[in-house]
């Protein structure tokens, strides 16, 4: 079965923070050895400059995967690696009341000439590109960047259920993470993350770590969504080296910076934790199949 993570950073001692693509190529290797077939490695909001660089490392790994032998070492040998099958841009156009972990000073407008800016000769890598929808000229960004081919993804949003159903009319076709950095469900106003339920179509990130989701939210989520829309991501950072089962990467305020296990990791513990093993590894291989297959 070819499993595929959406939403990766990093993992060991590696993210995407960087220039190198030799950086990137040792993510791709260690995501291999955790049983990943394909990454879409997730690029931070950061100065555009910066994410331009980190989009160059990225495009470089994957032209050197194209090559069937890499040196290694003293000699040439295969070095088996997730394929790297694009880029997933978290931002910059993101809402600050919402930013989780990422650097809110980096949030930018959403408008064509700052898109233009930051994806300009990247068109060909980018897949997926997380915006909060009700930011003004997000609305307008994202009919943009879905005739493009490029997937919308509503995230770190503070979007009502009305907002988040003008996004999806649009073109945004999934939700970043559920729940994680975006409003909840409130009896008076379903929000984002109602809305990531309640529609019929629109896919849903899921970091099934159980720590940036409870079991019993997991529970809930796999009880009320079309298992058919639902994606299992790792959202792994850097640091995220401690093998299956470890606890979530937080800084020195407890706060969640990202997941800390693969796709494989966390469906396998989904298993053992008494979810449905078809709808679980279906959610780490067709459903990412069938959502990437628009862009």
């Amino acid at each position: 079965m070819k499993t595929i993570d959406i939403h990766t950073h990093g993992i060991g001692s590696f993210d995407t923070q960087t220039t190198s693509g030799d950086d990137i190529l040792h993510i791709a290797e260690i995501h291999e050895s955790r049983g990943v077939s394909e990454i879409v490695l997730t690029v931070y909001p950061s100065a555009i400059k910066t994410m331009r660089e980190n989009m160059l490392a990225i495009k470089n790994a994957m032209e050197q995967q194209k090559i069937p032998r890499r040196h290694v070492g003293a000699g040439f040998k295969p070095a088996p690696a997730s394929r790297i099958i694009g880029v997933h841009l978290e931002g910059p156009f993101l809402n600050s009341s919402k930013c989780g972990a990422l650097d809110a000073q980096s949030f930018l407008k959403p408008d064509e000439y700052t898109l233009r800016q930051l994806i300009d000769g990247f068109e060909d890598i980018i897949k997926i590109i997380t915006i909060a929808p009700e930011i003004e000229g997000a609305v307008k960004l994202m009919k943009k960047i879905s005739g493009m081919g490029i997937i919308a993804s509503m995230g770190h949003s503070d979007a009502t259920y009305l907002e988040a159903e003008a996004g999806f009319h649009a073109g945004a076709r999934g939700l970043t993470h559920i729940f994680n950095a975006m409003r909840g469900i409130h009896h008076r106003e379903p929000g984002i993350a109602g809305f990531g339920l309640m529609n019929k179509d629109i896919y849903i990130e899921v970091i099934a770590d159980f720590f940036h989701l409870e079991k019993i939210m997991l529970e809930f989520i796999f009880s009320v969504k079309d298992p058919d829309r639902i994606i299992i991501v790792s959202d792994t950072v850097k640091g995220a080296d401690k093998g299956p089962y470890s606890h979530g990467i937080k800084n020195e305020q407890g706060k969640l910076l990202g997941g800390c296990m693969t796709v494989q990791e966390s469906s396998e513990k989904l298993v053992q934790a008494g979810f449905n093993k078809e709808t679980v590894f279906k959610s780490i291989s067709e459903n990412p199949a069938r959502y990437l297959q628009a862009s």
